[in-house]
């Protein structure tokens, strides 16, 4: 439920396997030339960086954020064992370091957010469960309970808003308790202030 809750409130810490060249640099978009016309299409896209077509050949891959957090560890991709003509995603390459450091940095950022009360997690827990239950069997009831929830988010959420700013807290502390940057989080507060 964190995860998601950390995607609502902004792309700050959207993971991904990024790439080093063989000279150790991060390099830039693989643009896809697809003829004539004003768009040309690019990815970022580990398996982009194959080598083929003119494109850069990664040699090492790694955890990244869009964050700006790039991984310590650094996995080194064996081209002598991996198909010279066949497209690097349709290869067997083991990702399961990198997406477990993400997965590590992610923990990091879940940590550093505020604690909710056990109480309040008790709460939220069982309304998760049973709306779950209602929306097989009821899904009108499911609906009018999620209509009525939103009434009560945004009139406490405008509350809390109101309260961080008479508060003066600083952004880059709301930032930190929700687990955000600093631009979701203005986002986020204005969204219930506007």
């Amino acid at each position: 439920m964190v995860d998601r809750v950390l995607k609502v409130l902004g792309a700050a810490h959207e993971g991904a396997v990024g790439v080093l060249l063989a000279d150790g640099s991060e390099p830039g978009p693989v643009y896809f030339d697809i003829g004539s016309g004003a768009h040309m299409p690019s990815s970022r896209e580990w398996h982009a960086y194959d080598g083929r077509f003119g494109r850069p050949q990664a040699a090492l891959l790694r955890g990244i954020c869009s964050c700006g957090w790039r991984g310590a560890a650094q996995y080194p991709l064996d081209w002598a064992s991996l198909p010279v003509n066949q497209p690097l995603y349709e290869a067997d390459v083991d990702l399961s370091g990198p997406i477990a450091d993400y997965d590590a940095h992610l923990s990091v950022i879940r940590d550093g957010t505020i604690p909710l009360p056990a109480e309040l997690v008790g709460l939220l827990t069982e309304l998760v469960r049973q709306l779950g239950g209602l929306t097989d069997e009821e899904p009108l009831v499911t609906l009018k309970a999620l209509a009525d929830i939103r009434q009560v988010i945004a009139e406490t959420g405008q509350n809390a808003a109101y309260e961080v700013a008479d508060r003066e807290v600083p952004l880059e502390d709301v930032a930190a308790a929700l687990g955000t940057s600093e631009a979701a989080a203005r986002t986020y507060l204005n969204d219930y202030l506007y």
